[in-house]
This record gives structure tokens, C-alpha cells and sequence, in this order.
């Protein structure tokens, strides 16, 4: 029954939730790529938003990274016949090795290096042990990287330290969650990701402001929009 009133809800053209929003946004932000645009989906999961960028950029390279075996392994079947599409079954981080992982069974989307706050208390979960590596160390340095989508419950600042010399070089467009009860897990304020930005020469956007080309969020406008859960995606530019 969920997953039919998931499909209901993802098929419609009018925002049904805070969630629904988001993806229609986000398909409408990808719809602005060439058919040659170059992509990092971190947090792949199911592989919807790498569907998106398939079917937008069929030209481009795209990589997808994820850390959960069961989904990688699903991801790499999924993607076999595409040369233009690599599946890499780590977590994406600031440091190369190994580290254990808060694997959700009940819920693997809420799955991450930390375990998170859960919407529902009797989520069942386990850790299991992955791989953790620099994106600057997975993506070749000459190819350049148009867009990323970051969806890690938590570890986004984690992530974009890792990927430092993609993000000075091309300046991408990156779409990325950033929510209370995920990042604070980690000790990352929205401060920290708006001064890691400001430092790349990016700025920071709710996803509806940035498909109406509105004025950048201010850190303090950031600040208001994650402490007072108004939303918890973003779109960071240059």
C-alpha cells in the first residue's frame, strides 16, 4: 500500500509533500543540463535521480556512489549496458578507508556513516562496514563535473571536504540535503557549510528561489532556514 501511494504521489504534477516538492524541483533543475553534462549522484540508493540524469545528459559521464552493498550490487545490474555509467560502492567522505556504517533495514533511505534521528523510534537498524573515499580521488581530474546531488543523512560537509578540488575547478551545480536531526549528528552547522561555500566563491539557494533566478540565501536567511526546519534542501552555484 505505501509504495502505491508513493508512485501516486511521485506521478503527480502538484506538490503532495515536502518531499514531492523537492523532486519536482530537482527535475526541473536537471532539465536545465546539456546532453553532455558530466554527474555525481552521492547517495544514489535506487538510482532515481541518476535516471533523471541519463535520460537529460545522455551524453555526459555519470557516476553513482553507494555504500550500501545490497544497493550497489542492484545499482551495478541495473546500469550494466551503460558505458557512460559507473557504480562505486563507497561512502563518500574526507578520508580514504574503511569505517563502520548505520545500515537502516527497516528503512535503508535513513541509512548513514552516523546514526541519525529517526522519524518513527522502532526503525530497525545494524552496522555494517564500508568503504570511505575522497570524490577527488574517484572522479579523473580532467573531466568536468556540471552537477552533483548529495544525499548522505548528514555527512554532506564530509562530503564536499572530499571533493575540494572538483568544486574550485568546475564550480558545479549541487543540489544537496541539509537538515536538523542529520548534520547536527556530526557537528556541521549550516555556518559551516555557507563559510565552505563562500570560501569555494558559490552561493547558497532554496531550489525554488534558484529555478526563479532570486537573490542567494544571506547566512543568516541559511541559518532561518535549518534551525526553523522551513527546508532542508539546497542548491548551492556559483
Amino acid at each position: 500500500m505505501k509504495s502505491t501511494i508513493k508512485k501516486i504521489i511521485k506521478l503527480s504534477p502538484i506538490p503532495l509533500s515536502r518531499n514531492h516538492l523537492y523532486d519536482i524541483q530537482t527535475k526541473k533543475i536537471i532539465k536545465t543540463l546539456n546532453k553532455n553534462s558530466n554527474c555525481i549522484d552521492i547517495g544514489c540508493f535506487i538510482g532515481e535521480i541518476l535516471d533523471l540524469l541519463l535520460k537529460q545528459a545522455p551524453e555526459g559521464q555519470h557516476f553513482g556512489i553507494e555504500p550500501i552493498p545490497e544497493k550497489f550490487n542492484e545499482l551495478k545490474k541495473k546500469y550494466a549496458k551503460l558505458d557512460n555509467c559507473h557504480i562505486l560502492n563507497y561512502a563518500a567522505s574526507n578520508r580514504k578507508g574503511e569505517s563502520d556504517f548505520n545500515f537502516v533495514v527497516s528503512n535503508p533511505s535513513y541509512s548513514g556513516l552516523k546514526k541519525r534521528d529517526y522519524d518513527n523510534p522502532n526503525e530497525e537498524d545494524t552496522t555494517i562496514t564500508v568503504k570511505t573515499e575522497l570524490l577527488d580521488n574517484l572522479i579523473p581530474e580532467d573531466l568536468h563535473i556540471d552537477f552533483m546531488k548529495i544525499d548522505v543523512e548528514g555527512a554532506e560537509l564530509q562530503v564536499l571536504q572530499g571533493a575540494s578540488r572538483i568544486i574550485e575547478k568546475c564550480k558545479p551545480i549541487i543540489v544537496f540535503e541539509h537538515g536538523l536531526g542529520a548534520s547536527d549528528i556530526y557537528g556541521t552547522s549550516p555556518e559551516m557549510i555557507f563559510n565552505y561555500f563562500q570560501e569555494k566563491f558559490m552561493r547558497i539557494s532554496n531550489l525554488g528561489s534558484w529555478l526563479k533566478d532570486s537573490p542567494a540565501l544571506s547566512v543568516e536567511n541559511f541559518c532561518d532556514q535549518y534551525y526553523n526546519k522551513r527546508n532542508y534542501y539546497f542548491i548551492a552555484h556559483p
